[in-house]
């Protein structure tokens, strides 16, 4: 097809989606970002298979204006991930806050506030980060889902770090209809030398568009773990934007086990020298799951260090899809990047699809980057079932083990202990 009539058709497909849709109201300051985002999908269209950064994911149960619907998935008997954690609790039904479900919005060290209520004042501290992120992150490649969240969600918290509160902040999502269609966008501030954990964990909805915006100061550091929830016919979309400052930290996980269709986008920038960003992902699924981790790292400042470790063990049809990149300005030298996305194939029904990139414009760097796909070593199965070892045990220590280098991302081994527990019991239980 040729690229002006692919666009005019993109473009159509999101003036029919704006049109149906009103831009909910607010303060002066939500309103113009609303506004401009609304511009940027009428301009931009909505996402296509033919776009590059969607050849493997096709990306129309995202954007079609019917939900699928999805059932619920049982979780009664399994306690909840990260239940046996000391935190401050934020509650999402369906992608509505939950007030009466949550905890009290105080804690030493943080300031908390829903985006409603941010959204009705004239003036917040979010207004010069709200949709910000999202703009600058459309070049070189357009994310219209991205902007559709920040034009219309309602739904979200205002998270600004100004100490080093003494419990995590979790974000937990429950989902209890099998048609909801949720948008929800976080923003975070990470003020100078200040430092927080935030949980997530939750299927958000049958169908949802999540957006976060973090921005971390100069000596800032932020921990971010997500569990995406198991719910089998869920589908959605989730970005995370980070800005990062001199001598910033960001680590940022992400579980994710099943689902129909879960793209994952993480827009990186190292704005200051000697910052880090580390991002990972472990992902198990089979059946009809479609899953697709996009990531874009940019160096953009001497000094920093970036690395990005994804693993997926796929069976039964299930596929995966890695696209990963690291952008190296002229002015970043001394940068060290690494990137490894692998998969583990538990028959010859599961596929993985790779798309590692490189863009270097310094001279002084060390970057490198690997992708791979492959079975269980039969060489590894045969000593642990000489030694005893069930054949299901044995082939679930296997996939742990190669899951493990994605876990070790998490600075917390108490955190990473929960999701590899959970990863156990999945398995145990799919056999």
């Amino acid at each position: 097809m040729p690229r002006a009539k692919l666009k005019a058709q993109k473009v159509e497909a999101a003036h029919a989606l704006l049109d149906a849709r009103a831009i909910p109201e607010g303060g002066a300051w939500i309103t113009k970002a609303r506004k401009a985002a609304q511009a940027r999908v009428r301009d931009m269209g909505l996402p296509s298979k033919r776009d590059e950064y969607w050849r493997y994911t096709d990306p129309r149960r995202l954007t079609d204006a019917a939900v699928v619907p999805g059932a619920l998935h049982d979780t009664r008997g399994e306690p909840p991930v990260f239940d046996g954690f000391d935190r401050i609790k934020l509650v999402f039904v369906d992608g509505v806050f939950d007030a009466e479900a949550s905890d009290p919005l105080a804690l030493a060290g943080v300031e908390i506030c829903h985006l409603s209520q941010a959204a009705g004042t004239d003036l917040h501290w979010a207004r010069d980060l709200y949709g910000t992120l999202d703009a600058r992150a459309q070049a070189p490649v357009e994310r219209p889902l991205a902007s559709v969240n920040t034009a219309y969600a309602t739904e979200g918290v205002l998270i600004r770090v100004t100490g080093k509160p003494e419990k995590p902040i979790s974000l937990i999502y429950l989902r209890q209809s099998e048609t909801s269609d949720a948008m929800v966008h976080h923003v975070i501030r990470v003020e100078t030398g200040a430092e927080a954990t935030i949980l997530e964990n939750g299927p958000i909805a049958t169908r949802f568009n999540q957006v976060m915006e973090v921005d971390i100061a100069d000596g800032g550091t932020l921990h971010h773990i997500r569990a995406q929830g198991r719910d089998h016919e869920r589908a959605g979309s989730a970005h995370l934007f980070a800005r990062l400052g001199v001598g910033s930290h960001l680590k940022s996980f992400t579980l994710t086990a099943n689902g129909a269709l879960i793209r994952n986008d993480a827009i990186i920038w190292l704005d200051g020298a000697d910052g880090s960003a580390h991002l990972a992902g472990a992902t198990v699924g089979d059946g009809a799951f479609h899953h697709d981790d996009t990531v874009f790292v940019t160096h953009g400042a001497p000094r920093c260090e970036s690395r990005q470790v994804f693993k997926k063990v796929l069976r039964g049809g299930a596929v995966g899809v890695f696209q990963g990149k690291i952008l190296v300005d002229q002015i970043a030298q001394l940068t060290d990047g690494y990137q490894i996305s692998q998969s583990l194939l538990l028959d010859e029904n599961a596929q993985f699809l790779a798309k590692p990139e490189l863009e270097i414009y310094a001279d002084d760097v060390k970057c490198s980057h690997g992708s791979t796909s492959g079975e269980i070593d039969d060489n590894q199965l045969f000593y642990l079932r000489a030694r005893g070892v069930p054949e299901d045990s044995a082939k679930t220590l296997l996939v742990l083990a190669f899951l493990a280098e994605a876990l070790e991302e998490i600075a917390d081994p108490d955190y990473a202990d929960d999701l590899r527990a959970r990863l156990e019991a999945w398995f145990e239980r799919r056999g």
